[in-house]
């Protein structure tokens, strides 16, 4: 107790000396010296950013301010949420959110299914021989956004795509026009994809 400690020392320094380093306030002491409760210590900026910092690698970015808040106070400290979120923002301290989630890929529907032609065969000699589609999502401040993707499997270049805030065949349609218009295949070229409704051609199926 840094109380219990600064009363054995008194006698030989200044009390408020020992107050100033361990960081407590003399009313405090005369407080805890009455047997009352002594008052909680304010943090200075920088000492509440210290434990901010500490407090946010401990629970591994969990908190926001209003939790971050709720955290110190528990440990016996006083904070107000405005000044919590003020010094957290000012130093990019921020709540880590698990990724959402979003479904991609729709295999249960009725549309017809190309025969998966491609069989695993990743490796091509020549471009322009098999072209690969799939699509992923991104989170952004409006709201998702989807994005589908076509690659030369020769040599893994994007040759075509387009994004959209609806995951609707056009998207998918969208990007085999733009790779098709950018690398003039001749006929016979394969496209695989997964068996996701929005697919235009479902697994593989020749141009």
């Amino acid at each position: 107790m840094k109380f219990a400690w600064i009363d054995t020392q008194c006698r030989q320094y200044p009390l408020a000396a020992l107050c100033g380093v361990l960081c407590v306030s003399v009313n405090g002491y005369r407080a805890w010296k009455r047997g009352g409760a002594p008052e909680r210590q304010r943090l200075t900026d920088a000492q509440l950013l210290t434990l901010i910092r500490t407090i946010h690698a401990e629970v591994k970015g969990a908190y926001g301010s209003p939790r971050m808040t709720e955290e110190i106070r528990s440990r016996g400290f006083p904070a107000s949420k405005a000044r919590v979120e003020r010094l957290m923002s000012a130093n990019g301290i921020r709540a880590r959110h698990k990724r959402r989630y979003r479904v991609t890929t729709d295999s249960r529907h009725k549309l017809p299914v190309a025969p998966n032609v491609l069989n695993r065969n990743f490796t091509q000699a020549e471009p322009n021989q098999v072209f690969a589609s799939d699509i992923t999502y991104i989170w952004t401040d409006e709201g998702w956004l989807y994005l589908a993707v076509v690659l030369d499997l020769f040599n893994r270049e994007v040759v075509g795509w387009s994004i959209k805030p609806r995951m609707t065949a056009d998207l998918v349609t969208d990007a085999l026009t733009m790779a098709w218009f950018r690398r003039r295949p001749a006929p016979g070229v394969l496209c695989h994809s997964d068996r996701g409704s929005q697919g235009g051609f479902n697994r593989s199926s020749q141009q």
